[in-house]
């Protein structure tokens, strides 16, 4: 049975293990025998540890749960768990240990766009199935991933002209400087035009900048009715602080579709200065149904000192999980293309998250997703929009015409 770890107990054995083998890898990895082995690669360490150590959770939860139902195909699953620590050089060399070493029937992880363009590739070499569960920039196109996170057709499309609606036409976009901010705000640029509004800036920042006074002094002088923030990481939480402080909360509202995407916000910002940020996902720990309800309570449960962050990023995890073992069992096999025949198939899950289905077409979640307002820490759902389609993704990707595709598309919005 795989057990709890905290970050502490993480980091050192990481370093007992380190000192030894160079290898940050958890006690619980897998060894050669019957096991069927689940490789997990969440960042356990380093910048963007808030959104892989719930994710890590999580995964082991699910693990828990599918060995007390029996396991699959008579067999014990095990957690293979390595800390990549947002280390592009980790990615790449455990992706190839899971593979090749432990023999991994499926590989979870990877959070930035980064991680996964680099765990993706060798998987696909390695014919290793890979469940991606981030929301992203959309554009891959390839039959050995499954990507369960949102794409901006699926969470920009409908958050843009719904503040729109309600607060006006002229929006000032904030982004992160990277592939996912950039591609997401040209997306924001395109559905506010199409909406009959105006970007009047856009302006992209660093991962590690903390400064946001030059920003918030050119934003008061443009005046926009409303700001659309893509800002990533804990670094970037300092513009909502900054912003408050300024007296602009009140005056200028904002929507986001990365705000609260793993949590961390609401465990750090005060409510004064998060209240009223509205956000579009495809979950939230709020989502009034039996099977959240039950979810979100085995969570509480299972993890009753450090429940992890509930989240997009945690909850798709969980809904990886189910989705392949449920494949397992469809195909009473673990050969790697009957689980993909049978995730093709067209079958609708019923999750925590909603509805969710296998687009065939591009292997990514056809989902519910909800727009929420953040009040005192929990997110009040505005409006539900049923089985929306990955349609940015299926711009540059059939694999049914394709099914060797194995790439990467930059999705063109001219």
């Amino acid at each position: 049975m795989t057990r709890d770890i905290t970050r502490r107990s993480m980091l050192k054995t990481t370093a007992a293990i380190g000192a030894a083998s160079a290898l940050p890898m958890i006690p619980f990895a897998a060894e050669a025998g019957d096991d069927i082995i689940v490789g997990g690669l969440h960042d356990l360490s380093g910048f963007i540890d808030f959104a892989g150590i719930p994710m890590n959770q999580i995964m082991l939860m699910a693990i828990e749960e599918i060995n007390a139902a029996g396991g699959l195909l008579g067999k014990k699953l095990k957690g293979a768990v390595y800390d990549p620590q947002t280390k592009m050089p980790l990615y790449s060399q455990f992706a190839t240990q899971l593979a090749l070493k432990d023999k991994a029937s499926v590989v979870r992880g990877g959070i930035t766009s980064a991680s996964r363009e680099t765990i993706r590739p060798i998987l696909h070499r390695y014919k290793t199935l890979y469940f991606y569960n981030t929301l992203y920039e959309g554009g891959v196109c390839d039959r050995n991933e499954i990507s369960l996170g949102t794409t901006p057709a699926q969470t920009v499309e409908k958050l843009v002209p719904y503040s729109m609606g309600l607060w006006g036409k002229k929006v000032y976009t904030i982004a992160a400087d990277y592939n996912y901010g950039q591609i997401t705000a040209a997306w924001v640029k395109r559905y506010v035009e199409q909406n009959g509004g105006e970007v009047v800036s856009t302006d992209f920042f660093p991962l590690d900048v903390t400064n946001f006074g030059p920003t918030i002094s050119k934003i008061q002088s443009a005046k926009p009715d409303m700001v659309m923030s893509v800002l990533v990481g804990t670094g970037h939480l300092g513009f909502y602080n900054q912003w408050a402080a300024a007296g602009m909360k009140n005056e200028i509202p904002i929507a986001s579709t990365t705000f609260g995407a793993a949590g961390a916000e609401l465990e750090i910002l005060k409510p004064e200065v998060a209240n009223g940020i509205l956000t579009c996902y495809g979950y939230y720990p709020s989502i009034d149904s039996p099977a959240n309800k039950e979810w979100v309570a085995k969570v509480n449960k299972r993890y009753p000192d450090k429940t992890p962050l509930l989240s997009e990023l945690s909850a798709f995890t969980w809904e990886g999980m189910m989705i392949w073992a449920d494949a397992v069992r469809s195909a009473g096999s673990l050969d790697r293309m009957k689980l993909i025949e049978v995730m093709e198939s067209g079958k609708t899950y019923d999750m925590p998250s909603g509805q969710c289905a296998i687009d065939p077409l591009t292997h990514h979640a056809i989902r519910d997703v909800y727009i929420a307002d953040l009040q005192d820490k929990t997110y009040i759902i505005k409006k539900k929009f049923s089985q929306v389609q990955p349609a940015d993704t299926q711009l540059v990707c059939n694999l049914k015409e394709t099914p060797n595709a194995n790439k990467h598309y930059e999705i063109s919005l001219e």
